[in-house]
């Protein structure tokens, strides 16, 4: 099911729509990476190209993450 989130990046709220899994990961990310989730997702957010958006780059994070962690 996909569910809209919102957060503040550089001082302005935006919203974006994510599956319940993604979610997860990214929070379980974030717990691994010791940062906030808001941090993360702002690091997501300034990294990704400028004619992508917010969810769709969130996924790829995810994806990237989970294939560069592999055990």
């Amino acid at each position: 099911m996909i569910r809209k989130h919102s957060a503040t990046l550089h001082g302005h709220r935006t919203s974006f729509s994510l599956e319940e899994p993604f979610w997860l990961e990214l929070k379980a990310i974030s717990q691994s990476r010791a940062i906030a989730l808001a941090q993360l997702i702002v690091e997501i957010d300034d990294a990704r190209p400028p004619d992508s958006n917010l969810s769709s780059a969130l996924r790829v994070y995810v994806l990237d993450w989970i294939k560069a962690h592999r055990d």
